[in-house]
């Protein structure tokens, strides 16, 4: 390690605080392209670590931009890692207990931060903040926690189409895909709807319902199993 990053990782501790001593540290580099993250957690058993965290979310030029606090900040330490207390543990992004994109389509990077499996079948949970221009800071949005976590996982980005996508299921056979259009200074329009049913064996039922000039338009199709491709649009 060269004497900048060693340089870096001391100004990190000494950000933290003598507090910080006795918990699990991490460290997500480009955890965006304006950010890096620097994560405490409470408890660490083998390669899963989770309870109350926190999440320090610095620029590039090492200064800490906000903090953010989590009531289960779950994470899975990578392959080969030993958890040290008070170590500054190296993550990659891919980990997911933070993470960046820009949830509003407004421009500016929002961030989700893991609390819990309080999603679908026990999936993964999170809390979402966007970034507000007038504060200057990210803002909890109550509309995109509750998306984030009530799906199987943190909802899909479509940059593109400008959509949030949401998937669930009941049982082993019935999965449900939601999309939302983002309206700005309103919130989350639900704008489609697909339900693919393959609770009878041998058939897969989909039924698609879409809201065009503000009217549902809802179409059913049943497909043999073996010919369904969901993932086709």
């Amino acid at each position: 390690m060269d004497l900048f990053n060693q340089y870096k990782h001391i100004l990190a501790f000494v950000l933290l605080g003598p507090a910080c001593f006795g918990q699990y540290q991490f460290e997500v580099k480009d955890v965006s392209k304006s950010y890096d993250a620097v994560i405490q957690i409470e408890n660490c058993y083998d390669d899963r670590c989770g309870g109350k965290g926190t999440v320090e979310l610095f620029d590039h030029k090492n200064s800490k931009v906000q903090t953010f606090i989590s009531d289960d900040l779950v994470l899975y330490a990578e392959r080969g890692q030993k958890l040290v207390p008070g170590k500054l543990i190296p993550l990659s992004k891919d980990q997911r207990c933070v993470i960046i994109d820009d949830f509003n389509f407004d421009g500016t990077e929002d961030v989700a931060i893991r609390n819990g499996n309080m999603g679908n079948y026990s999936g993964a949970s999170y809390d979402v903040y966007v970034f507000n221009k007038t504060r200057m800071a990210f803002v909890k949005s109550e509309e995109l926690t509750e998306l984030g976590s009530n799906g199987l996982d943190i909802f899909d980005v479509d940059a593109q189409r400008k959509r949030l996508i949401s998937y669930g299921k009941s049982g082993c056979c019935d999965i449900f895909t939601i999309e939302y259009a983002v309206i700005p200074n309103k919130g989350l329009d639900k704008v489609f709807e697909k339900e693919e049913d393959m609770t009878v064996e041998g058939r897969v039922k989909v039924t698609t319902k879409e809201k065009l000039n503000n009217k549902w338009i809802t179409k059913t199709k049943v497909y043999p199993s073996d010919q369904y491709n969901r993932n086709k649009k």
